[in-house]
C-alpha cells in the first residue's frame, strides 16, 4: 500500500469520529436544554394595595407568613369596610373590618373578613396565591404532627401579641401565628378574643356555613370547626 492510500485509510475514520462528536454534543445539548429550571419561591409577596407579606416553606406546601390586610379585590373593586354592627349583622356580600374598629390593629394582625368576601370571585389573595382550603390546613397540621401539638408550632413566641401564657409556642414551623381576635355574626366584637385567639376562614364550605381553624392561647391543640359565614376572621394565603 502507497503512502498516498494510507492516508485515505485513515482520514474516513477520523472524519467519522468527528461526526459522532457533533451529534453526541448536540444531544446532550439538547438534553440540557429540554430541562425544566424551578421557579424560585420569592422571599414576599405584593398584594394589590401594595402591602408587602413574607413568605414560609412548610413541607411540600408555601404560606404567607401574615394575615391578609387588603382593601381591595384583585381587579380594584373596594372591599366595603363595615363599622356598624347593624349594617354588619344583615350583610350576604365580601366585608372586612378592622378588630374593634381601629385601623392601627390591621398593621400587625391583619384585617377581619366575613366569609363572602373570601369566596367572592374577584378573589382577595394576592396573584399566584389563594385563600387557604380546609384540605391544606389539613396537610399543614399532618406535617407538624397532628392536632395536638400543631398550634405550638405554628404560634408566634412570648406574650408582646399573645396573652400570657401563650402555652407551648415555638413557632417552629416559621407560620408566626397572631391573636387577631374576631367579629360575630351580629355585628359584635368579641373583646375577649384579643391577644387571645388566632381564627382563619377557609375557603371550604361545609353545607350552609364554612370551616375555619383556631388557635388558642392556653392551647397546643389546632382547632377545627363550621360556623356562620357572617363572622369575621383572619385569612391567611397558600401559593398556587
Amino acid at each position: 500500500m502507497n503512502m498516498k492510500n494510507k492516508n485515505k485509510f485513515w482520514i474516513f475514520p477520523l472524519i467519522a469520529m468527528g461526526f459522532l462528536l457533533i451529534l453526541t454534543t448536540g444531544c446532550k445539548k439538547d438534553e440540557t436544554n429540554t430541562t425544566p429550571t424551578p421557579t424560585p419561591t420569592p422571599a414576599t409577596v405584593t398584594d394589590v394595595d401594595g402591602n408587602v407579606y413574607q413568605t414560609v416553606t412548610i413541607g411540600t406546601q408555601v404560606w404567607l407568613k401574615q394575615n391578609l390586610k387588603v382593601k381591595h379585590y384583585r381587579n380594584g373593586d373596594s372591599i366595603p369596610n363595615i363599622l356598624n354592627a347593624t349594617t354588619w349583622s344583615t350583610c350576604v356580600t365580601g366585608a372586612c373590618c378592622d378588630f374593634e374598629n381601629i385601623p392601627t390593629y390591621s398593621t400587625t394582625f391583619g384585617k377581619l373578613y366575613n366569609w363572602y368576601a373570601v369566596n367572592d370571585s374577584r378573589k382577595i389573595a394576592p396573584v399566584g396565591w389563594h385563600v387557604s382550603t380546609d384540605a391544606e390546613w389539613t396537610t399543614l397540621k399532618t406535617f407538624l404532627g397532628g392536632d395536638a401539638v400543631s398550634a405550638g408550632k405554628l404560634k408566634e413566641v412570648g406574650i408582646v401579641h399573645w396573652f400570657t401564657p401563650n402555652v407551648g409556642a415555638s413557632n417552629s414551623s416559621g407560620f408566626t401565628a397572631l391573636p387577631g381576635g374576631y367579629r360575630m355574626a351580629d355585628g359584635a366584637f368579641d373583646g375577649s378574643s384579643w391577644t387571645k385567639a388566632g381564627l382563619w376562614w377557609t375557603s371550604t364550605v361545609n353545607a350552609s356555613e364554612a370551616w375555619y381553624y383556631g388557635i388558642y392561647y392556653d392551647s397546643t391543640n389546632l382547632g377545627r370547626a363550621d360556623e356562620q359565614k357572617g363572622l369575621a376572621y383572619s385569612v391567611r394565603c397558600v401559593k398556587d
